[in-house]
């Protein structure tokens, strides 16, 4: 059997909140533990691959928040993203462990986590819970937070370091 590729990755990114709380909704209503993580996930890399498979064990349905290019810029600099947000949902839709992906302009995924009020909120272990936006409200909602350590030496960054520098020597 062979699947639907364009149509699988298309269904796990969510257009707007609406459709997104929706899905939230249905799958809590369902018993199911809703887990939301976020970040640029710019440059895929094994670190992101197992801080976001560790992020799906944590519940039974993982949606992840993704900055949109306008906030990645405001917040990494001009020359960043490299790839767009359209390219970086479309290789997070295509890793089965990742249920849904919405898209966001905002710095911070705050209003998202405020309105989604996912059951587990993960970010990594260089956040304190007392630094992690959103935490205050899944907690007042009965959720809980989480973090998780990243894989030494991987960050999308340090690739781009790393060709800049291999572009000088080379």
């Amino acid at each position: 059997m062979r699947i639907d590729l364009e149509k699988t990755l298309v269904n796990k990114i969510c257009g707007d909140i609406d459709s997104a709380k929706k899905l939230v909704s249905g799958w809590q209503a369902e018993g199911k533990k809703v887990v939301f993580t976020n970040g640029v996930f710019d440059l895929l890399h094994i670190g992101h691959i197992t801080y976001l498979a560790k992020a799906a064990e944590a519940g039974d349905k993982l949606i992840l928040g993704l900055n949109s290019d306008s906030s990645v810029k405001r917040i990494k600099g001009e020359s960043r993203p490299i790839n767009d947000q359209n390219s970086r949902a479309a290789l997070l839709a295509a890793m089965f462990f990742i249920d849904a992906i919405i898209i966001f302009g905002e710095n911070t995924p705050l209003y998202l986590i405020s309105t989604l009020l996912p059951d587990i909120l993960i970010k990594g272990a260089d956040y304190s819970v007392e630094n992690i936006v959103g935490a205050k409200e899944v907690i007042a909602n009965g959720g809980e937070v989480k973090t998780i350590t990243f894989v030494e030496g991987y960050s999308s960054t340090s690739i781009i370091n790393r060709i800049k520098d291999q572009n000088k020597a080379g």
